[in-house]
């Protein structure tokens, strides 16, 4: 017979197992309920979970913020493992995404992906995302949601498939040493490239900045934003195209290298400004230019400018995939990534220095006040500035074929 204190420990023993048991089943959220339950318990259910998070990795000021600050906080914080799993395009995750939806794998490989306007657009369609998920993350109540920048991705309704993490508008990078006045207009940029031969280039794309020069280039050949809106337009294309790359070939022999080839990246059109083989560089985001004179790549007469035609704003998103394995943990990074906390450290022009994509006036006073004291880069143009030059995005539908043309018209044509 066993002992009163066998029998205890039996007790014991037996208790936690049931206690194991009912955690489990606590933690255990079916998908369908994961946007429906209090957020505690979709933390809960995070907790020892890994995030395979795919993500554009040509920046390495992001990636160190990623790595260096966001990781090591979710895992603290919340128990959650983030790999940070570097892809050229975005593109490429979709269309694995696309493989897995049409094979039929349920347990994907993907929890967490960052997207363009384009390819949210694709994986919309073919519904290939989690959700509505955004409005049940806690941060979404900092954020104006029904804001055009947030509302939509490159004129696709966003409804809740995405949750925005960052601001971006293009900017253009000059040095003071080499150049007193910047060229503000695409008809002055051309006098430039003529006056200055092989201190200009541009990245080839897909590459999203080399795109989205391009867009600016269409624009002013268009004459405005507002002359592309909506979808692709043949007829408009056919009108317009033959001017563009006219004038894209007219500058090609005095681009950097003779125009023979052009940088594969914003990373290598970087590094060419930075060994001064060019005298101008592009990014999309306003504080590249800052942080990267702190960080002493760039010289310290560095500064940027916009073009007085404006400059394309967007905002950037995260999307959790249709089959991913840790839909709970991808609401906590998701979420994380929007905090007050999250979004000031990623402003800090030491860190990063990028926008924040937050409603200021929605945050509480503390926050609000931490914000305001934060100091911007030196070569950062003002708030107003950028809100005043800012121009929407072209309608995804004129991007393939804007690119499928460029390479065409030009990587592929004799000089």
């Amino acid at each position: 017979m066993a002992s009163p204190r066998t029998l205890r420990l039996v007790a014991v023993v037996l208790g936690c197992l049931a206690g194991c048991k009912q955690t489990a089943s606590v933690v255990a959220i079916d998908d369908a309920q994961l946007t429906q339950v209090p957020f505690s318990k979709v933390t809960e259910a995070a907790r020892g979970r890994s995030v395979r998070w795919f993500f554009w990795s040509g920046d390495g000021t992001i990636n160190k913020y990623v790595d260096d600050y966001v990781t090591p906080m979710v895992a603290s914080r919340y128990g959650v493992r983030l790999e940070r799993v570097p892809i050229d395009d975005p593109a490429l995750a979709i269309n694995r995404l696309l493989a897995e939806k049409k094979a039929g794998q349920l347990r994907g490989q993907v929890d967490l992906v960052w997207l363009n306007g384009e390819n949210f657009r694709t994986g919309k369609m073919a519904g290939l995302f989690f959700g509505p998920f955004s409005r049940s993350l806690p941060s979404t109540r900092f954020v104006d949601l029904e804001s055009p920048a947030i509302a939509t991705d490159f004129g696709v309704a966003t409804d809740g498939f995405e949750s925005p993490w960052n601001r971006a508008q293009f900017v253009f990078i000059y040095d003071t040493a080499h150049i007193s006045l910047p060229p503000s207009t695409i008809e002055a940029l051309s006098e430039f490239i003529e006056q200055h031969p092989g201190r200009f280039t541009y990245p080839a794309p897909p590459d999203f900045t080399g795109s989205a020069f391009l867009r600016h280039v269409l624009y002013a050949v268009a004459g405005g934003p507002q002359a592309l809106a909506g979808p692709f337009d043949e007829a408009r294309w056919a009108e317009l195209s033959p001017r563009l790359f006219a004038l894209l070939a007219k500058w090609r022999p005095n681009l950097w290298h003779g125009g023979e080839t052009y940088p594969e990246s914003s990373s290598r059109l970087h590094q060419l400004y930075a060994q001064s083989e060019v005298w101008l560089s592009m990014s999309y985001g306003p504080e590249t230019a800052s942080t990267r004179i702190a960080e002493g790549q760039f010289p310290p007469t560095t500064r940027t400018f916009v073009l007085d035609q404006g400059t394309i704003a967007n905002t950037n998103f995260v999307a959790i995939p249709f089959n991913s394995q840790h839909k709970a943990a991808a609401m906590v990074v998701a979420n994380f990534l929007l905090s007050p906390e999250a979004q000031l450290k990623k402003q800090d022009p030491s860190v990063w220095g990028t926008i924040s994509v937050l409603d200021h006036s929605r945050l509480p006073d503390e926050w609000q006040a931490r914000f305001d004291a934060q100091r911007q880069g030196v070569a950062t143009l003002p708030p107003e500035v950028l809100n005043a030059h800012a121009v929407a995005e072209l309608d995804p539908s004129w991007l393939e074929r804007l690119e499928a043309d460029w390479v065409r018209e030009l990587a592929h044509a004799p000089r």
